[in-house]
């Protein structure tokens, strides 16, 4: 397990690829990247595998949904845009440049929230009735943990939408000790 982001003066790059494809749980190595894009993998990052096992057990079907990831990181963002895809959602990945971002927001059934500003996705950007799913943990000036979503504005107009903290960061964990259970049988076999 890699710790990120680490510190500046090691390349996190040559720490990640001395990782053995088979004991990466985090699933950053170039080769399980590689695999999620193609959907033939072993070990998901584990905040987007939190984030579709809550899907999974809420009774969301993502087939056809229209889906917007807003956050474009390697760690949570683009493979969460793979795992959304590859369960027949459309999906739009933007990020805090977008142009028009409400517009791309407003048009999201299920709306996923990683871009690590606090409280950056406000009610106005939700449409009626979408899933928002918050993955973002942010310390504000008051030391109160928020998410990317402005929760009190956003509740008021998703028909569901993850608290944090509580919400997609127990998934994570439980998603890591998943993946460490995987990758101790992959050794065994």
């Amino acid at each position: 397990m890699v710790q990120l982001p680490v510190p500046k003066h090691i390349n996190e790059e040559t720490i990640i690829n001395a990782i053995s494809p088979i004991k990466d749980v985090d699933a950053f190595h170039p080769v399980n990247v590689g695999k999620i894009m193609v959907g033939n993998f072993d070990f998901v990052p584990c905040t987007p595998a939190g984030v579709m096992e809550l899907i999974k057990e809420s009774g969301i079907d993502v087939a056809g949904k229209e889906c917007v990831v807003v956050g474009r990181s390697n760690i949570v963002g683009k493979p969460q845009a793979m795992l959304l895809l590859h369960q027949n959602g459309t999906v739009t990945i933007c990020h805090s440049k977008t142009k028009n971002l409400k517009e791309k927001t407003k048009q999201a059934d299920i709306l996923v929230a990683a871009v690590g500003i606090p409280n950056f996705i406000t009610g106005d950007m939700i449409k009626e009735g979408a899933v928002v799913i918050d993955v973002g943990i942010n310390r504000i000036a008051d030391k109160k943990l928020v998410g990317d979503v402005e929760f009190e504005s956003a509740e008021k107009v998703a028909s569901a939408i993850t608290p944090v903290p509580g919400g997609v960061g127990p998934m994570t964990i439980a998603m890591l000790m998943k993946n460490t259970i995987k990758a101790a049988v992959i050794q065994h076999k």
